[in-house]
């Protein structure tokens, strides 16, 4: 199975170089030099790792077919690829493993199901369609969704009052104004 291991960010410099946006715990393992990796889309790649260092808390790399700052450029938004196992991590579950999970509340009740995984600057956020039809970012930390059993096919929710589009729903029913 392919996995998005980084997203090619803008380029750095006029040898090449670009900065990554990385989807990976481990860079130090994905980005060794010679590495080879697929992109998405296909006609930007494959690519083969060149050199790699860190710069200002970034990861920069420079493939051996980005010669210049404008090849560089060329491939701002590719995302790069790589194949993987499934995850044996207790607490690590990749996107395709969420994607499809009943999202319930922590006394069962089903509020809908798991549509993807946003990244997003502080942390990942899960992407929860409502029964309702409504697309609800819920943020990916252990308070908010205690529980995720693939095996079982759910997520367990613990929201605050207001985060799903349901509350919102129930506030206007019960008559009170909006905030």
């Amino acid at each position: 199975m392919e996995l998005v291991v980084a997203r090619v960010g803008r380029a750095h410099g006029l040898r090449g170089e670009v900065a990554l946006e990385m989807r990976t715990d481990v860079p130090e393992e994905r980005f060794t030099v010679g590495a080879v990796l697929a992109t998405e889309p296909a006609a930007a790649g494959p690519l083969t790792v060149e050199s790699t260092r860190v710069h200002q808390g970034r990861w920069l790399v420079r493939f051996a077919e980005t010669a210049d700052r404008t090849a560089a450029e060329a491939l701002r938004g590719t995302e790069l690829l790589v194949d993987v196992e499934e995850s044996d991590e207790e607490d690590a579950w990749y996107p395709h493993e969420l994607t499809g999970l009943r999202a319930e509340l922590v006394d069962g009740t089903v509020v809908g199901e798991v549509a993807g995984l946003e990244h997003l600057p502080a942390h990942d956020a899960l992407v929860v369609r409502e029964d309702g039809g409504a697309r609800t970012l819920v943020p990916f930390v252990h308070a908010i969704v205690p529980t995720v059993d693939v095996a079982g096919g759910r997520v367990v929710l613990d929201p605050p009052g207001g985060l799903l589009a349901r509350d919102q729903v129930a506030d206007e029913a019960a008559g009170e104004p909006e905030a």
